[in-house]
């Protein structure tokens, strides 16, 4: 449970530091941004997979880069369900919605369950054996 909470803490940074670099993102405070962050992880879970379903054959035409317009469309839905959190114009969302997919890449990647910091360490044992 502590993972999730950290997990939405960081998002919610995340969200603050992409309106102070992304011009055509506006966040009005620290709650705007951290509901921003719990409602982008609602449609996420909810939408994102149906969206990515019906957009399959585009999706592959594009060799994936069609995902990029549909975290554009999850950020841009949340904007408009969130008051203090606007997205203005569609390449800031595409824009934003990279920033913190890479963040949430990122965060997925190094992040437990249990809200520490994991990784493996590798020892080299001679050869091409490693433990």
């Amino acid at each position: 449970m502590h993972g999730f909470f950290v997990r939405w803490l960081i998002l919610g940074f995340s969200i603050s530091v992409a309106a102070y670099l992304i011009d055509g993102i506006h966040v009005s405070g620290v709650l705007s941004a951290f509901a921003a962050a719990a409602m982008l992880g609602i449609l996420n879970a909810v939408f994102r997979p149906i969206a990515l379903i019906i957009t399959l054959p585009i999706n592959i035409l594009s060799l994936g880069l069609f995902t990029f317009v549909i975290n554009a469309a999850m950020l841009k839905m949340a904007s408009s369900l969130i008051p203090g959190f606007d997205v203005i114009g569609f390449w800031s969302a595409v824009f934003g919605a990279l920033f913190i997919s890479v963040v949430s890449f990122v965060i997925n990647a190094f992040i437990s369950d249990r809200g520490t910091v994991e990784y493996i360490e590798l020892r080299h044992k001679g050869g091409d054996r490693w433990e």
